[in-house]
């Protein structure tokens, strides 16, 4: 069995080296495609391998990664992004599971993400499951969203060890991301899916967001970090609603009309942030008299 390695990667020259370096001793080939970079990518590549491809740079940064796949010449592939890291750990790992005789068609391999720095093992950032390794002629991404996953023809299986991704290393990276490629490509996304544009979708879906992050999936277990990422995400959302309202040619809505709405939302907010409030002071209180009289509060909020 043999594995092509597939990267995607846009003037990423200071970080591809990092991801080729982890994957040569898994690869049997790898296959990188240049989004027209402005900086050495193409250079540190060509340190690796003879399979350099420079493609238009498209929004639609699935397009170019599929183009990667139809160059793959092994029965195996593994894709990964340009700022993510094979460990030691996964390479036995996929070297044994194809090696073995895989029954599966495609994997789904953890992810872990370093943001600001560290290791983000909640607010929805862990285990992270993405479908990398899969076999030739499989799967592809459909090339529909910025954020979808490989689609595999087939079964697909889960593996255990982690791969590591070097994701937001500072604000601006996060702003400009969020706001010039994934915010605009997740409105069209709602648009193309019928979404029905509401104002008050602008305090519903950031709220919904913060709330989702921070408590349900328990965002305040990674300190700071965890808020900080909660309202972040929550301000991509209100970016997506941004982007929304412009295709909706920024419709206007009086006060007088927007404000008893607008009073509502905030209303069925502070209620949920409550509930949740509690919810996480139940979970952490041990004393089971204080936990039963939490519980009441909890639920005349």
């Amino acid at each position: 069995m043999s594995i092509s390695v597939v990267i995607s990667t846009f003037n990423r020259a200071k970080i591809l080296e990092g991801c080729l370096e982890s994957v040569k001793d898994v690869a049997d080939e790898i296959i990188v495609v240049d989004n027209t970079s402005s900086d050495n990518t193409v250079v540190v590549a060509k340190k690796y391998t003879p399979h350099v491809y420079t493609r238009k740079n498209n929004p639609m940064l699935n397009v170019n990664k599929n183009f990667g796949f139809t160059k793959a010449t092994k029965e195996w592939i593994l894709y990964l992004d340009d700022d993510e890291r094979v460990t030691d750990a996964l390479r036995k790992e996929i070297l044994q599971t194809i090696k073995s005789g895989a029954e599966m068609d495609g994997y789904d391999i953890p992810r872990k993400n370093s943001i600001f720095g560290k290791w983000i093992e909640h607010t929805g950032w862990y285990p992270d499951y993405q479908l990398r390794l899969f076999k030739n002629g499989k799967a592809k991404f459909p090339e529909v969203h910025v954020h979808e996953m490989v689609k595999v023809d087939g079964q697909v299986g889960k593996l255990t060890s982690p791969m590591v991704h070097q994701n937001y290393a500072t604000i601006e990276e996060f702003v400009k991301k969020t706001a010039l490629i994934y915010a605009p490509n997740e409105a069209e996304v709602l648009l193309k899916n019928g979404y029905v544009f509401s104002p008050y979708d602008a305090i519903r879906m950031p709220a919904k967001e913060f709330l989702s992050r921070y408590f349900a999936r328990e965002g305040y277990k990674d300190g700071l970090h965890g808020f900080m990422l909660s309202c972040l995400m929550a301000f991509y959302h209100l970016l997506v609603f941004g982007y929304l309202w412009e295709q909706n040619h920024f419709k206007d809505i009086s006060s007088e009309k927007f404000i008893p709405g607008l009073e509502d939302e905030a209303k069925k907010i502070k209620k949920e942030l409550s509930f949740w409030t509690y919810t996480t002071k139940i979970a952490h209180e041990k004393n089971p008299i204080k936990k039963n009289i939490l519980k009441i509060l909890r639920k005349v909020s």
